[in-house]
Formats: structure tokens, sequence, C-alpha cells
């Protein structure tokens, strides 16, 4: 799918902030992209439907939840982690792209899980670092982004998680298999 078609499409379904952010995160997945050598149509692609779901109803959600084939257990943690899952789905059912590569990135943009591809997390860390976002340690992960794709997606995924924990908040298992995972990468192992 072109990426303008790809932006047509998705456009009407985010509020002009969400889809601004979008804009942004498409930006900064080229970049990313760029600079790890990894497909940038892919990234391109991927970023701009990374939220195509996030504001149907929740009983839309719930239903394809139960419906199809995406982990259960979803329904148990707080619903802002569905749209990923779902939006992985629909980019399929509703525009026929049917690239295991890009659904998962949509998928898992938010949580992160174990044994990330290179074009998830560059999704999972541009959807964290776009320019737009403000919180505490935020640049710190933009820094290392430039220098190594691996180490900044695991400071994401630590802020993520701690920011959590500090809420009172669940933590969606795959969110900690992801910040395990990474963490054994950039430590050369178990």
């Amino acid at each position: 799918m072109k990426i303008e078609l790809a932006i047509e499409k998705v456009k009407p379904h985010l509020t002009e902030a969400r889809f601004r952010h979008t804009l942004r995160v498409a930006e900064t997945a080229v970049h990313l992209a760029g600079v790890y050598n990894g497909s940038v149509s892919k990234a391109e692609l991927a970023a701009v439907f990374h939220d195509y779901a996030k504001y149907r109803p929740l009983r839309e959600m719930e239903h394809w939840i139960k419906k199809s084939s995406l982990p259960k257990d979803l329904l148990g943690y707080h619903s802002e982690l569905w749209h990923g899952p779902v939006g992985s789905l629909l980019v399929e059912w509703e525009h026929g792209i049917v690239d295991t590569e890009i659904q998962d990135a949509i998928h898992f943009h938010t949580t992160g899980r174990a044994n990330m591809s290179k074009l998830e997390k560059i999704i999972f860390l541009a959807d964290y670092i776009e320019p737009g976002r403000k919180f505490p340690g935020v640049e710190e992960v933009r820094e290392m982004a430039q220098q190594d794709l691996t180490k900044a997606c695991w400071m994401a995924s630590k802020n993520t998680i701690s920011h959590l924990m500090k809420k009172n908040a669940t933590v969606y298992p795959d969110s900690f298999y992801a910040y395990n995972d990474l963490t054994n990468q950039i430590n050369g192992g178990v």
C-alpha cells in the first residue's frame, strides 16, 4: 500500500492530535530504519497504522479479542493495551495488509515482547521517542536511539515498567518478557 493511501485511510480514525503523533512516529521510524538498516517502507507503513484501532469502541475491540486468535488475557488488563493487537488484525481485514512483520510491529508497539524483530524494535522505540513526547527519561532514550537500538528499547521498556509500578498499575506479561529479553541481549546472554 502506498504511504499516501495509508495516511488517508488512518486519518479519519484518529483525533487531530493523535494523527500528528502518528506522522511524527512515522518520521521517527523512517529515521531509525535508516540508521539501523531496516526496511524504510515497512517501518513507515507500520508506524502510520500503529494507532489505527486506538479510538475504536471498547466493545468492538473486546469483540475482536474474543473472536480472534488474540490472547484472551488481554481482557484482564487495561484497555489501553488493546489497540495494538486489535489494530494488527484490522489492517489485514480492512486493508489487506498481510505482512506478519508489519502486523507484529503494530501488535507489540505498546508492550514489546521477547525476541522482537528489528522492525518491532523500531516501531516500539519510535512511538516512545517521537519529538512530541515529553516525560522524564525520554531525552536519554532519544540519545541512545542514535547509538544502540536494543539498548534504547531496553531503556524505554525499563522506564515504562517503572512508571506503571509507581502508579500501582498492572503490567502486561509481554512487557516483562521484553525487558528480560532486552536485558539479556545487552548483557550478552543469560
